[in-house]
């Protein structure tokens, strides 16, 4: 009984492990567009 709860959750951190890799390197992220001169957009501003 012990080996399948231990199973469990080895295979469900893995699982959780791969998700978040995949979210973070693997799927494409959408960077908001600062439009404030604060940043390094190039506005000529400063």
């Amino acid at each position: 009984m012990n080996t399948i709860i231990q199973n469990i959750l080895a295979f469900s951190a893995v699982g959780l492990a791969v998700l978040f890799l995949a979210k973070k390197y693997v799927l494409p992220t959408k960077k908001k567009s600062n439009k404030a001169c604060g940043g390094d957009d190039g506005c000529g501003c400063h």
